[in-house]
């Protein structure tokens, strides 16, 4: 009989989104490496805007706290103004790029085609995880579309990609109605929509890809408060922070929730 491996490490990732300058996002890596000297049970990642990219990771070596990027374009080079591309992502000291976050979606009319052909560059890559961000509006919710609207997000986002060796990809559900609202979902709603993403990439990729090369993360207005129902859910391989994640206090404590540490 074959045996499918679970990895049990936390993945917590802070999305700083739009809201630090250069100068404030130093000193908040500065803070975030002093307060996670000697964390070690999960996987701790930043992303803070381009601009501070390759300062904050001067910061945070020697620290285990990982750095990743909010955006990346599908093309390595060529006349693209204003993008940036996996390799310099790499170049920079990236291990981690979100993709398609619903705030993109929506304010920049991004689709689930463009998602797809920037996670294939990603992947391509071997040396950056894609963060995936999927998730359901208020008006899909209500009319109880949910599970289609996830696993159609996913078909159109991951079809077609191949999934190879060690490569991570980490699918990030964040219920858009959610998001910056200050109260997260139920945490029995995100393990029934973790369970339908699981059974979707066991559709897509297999049991055995799916274990040993995705995890499943959730996104969505996670506070100190609220993290510990969190905690226990099946199909729950860690979280995505925004607001949160700007006080390095408040992050650490969702990180040692989640973590039990």
């Amino acid at each position: 009989m074959e045996h499918y491996f679970m990895k049990t490490k936390k993945y917590i990732i802070a999305n700083w989104k739009m809201n630090l300058g250069l100068a404030q996002t130093v000193s908040l890596a500065k803070e975030f490496k002093k307060k996670f000297a000697g964390f070690n049970r999960g996987e701790v990642a930043v992303c803070p805007t381009v601009l501070a990219l390759t300062e904050t990771a001067e910061i945070l070596k020697g620290s285990g706290i990982k750095l990743g990027a909010q955006n990346v374009f599908w093309e390595d080079k060529g006349a693209y103004t204003g993008e940036i591309s996996a390799d310099m992502l790499v170049e920079a000291g990236c291990r981690y790029v979100i993709l398609g976050h619903s705030e993109r979606r929506k304010h920049l009319f991004e689709n689930y085609e463009e998602i797809h052909k920037k996670i294939r560059a990603v992947v391509e890559t071997e040396k950056l995880t894609p963060v995936v961000c999927i998730g359901e509006s208020l008006e899909e919710k209500k009319s109880d579309r949910r599970d289609f609207v996830l696993v159609d997000q996913l078909q159109q986002a991951l079809s077609g990609i191949d999934v190879f060796g060690e490569q991570e990809i980490i699918i990030a559900y964040e219920p858009i109605w959610a998001i910056g609202t200050g109260t997260a979902i139920e945490p029995a709603e995100a393990e029934y929509a973790h369970k339908i993403i699981k059974l979707a990439l066991n559709d897509l990729f297999g049991m055995r890809v799916n274990n040993k090369n995705f995890r499943i993360i959730y996104g969505g207005s996670i506070n100190p408060k609220n993290v510990k129902g969190f905690v226990n859910l099946e199909n729950m391989d860690g979280l995505l922070v925004g607001g949160a994640s700007l006080q390095a206090d408040e992050f650490y404590k969702i990180a040692k929730a989640i973590t039990k540490q």
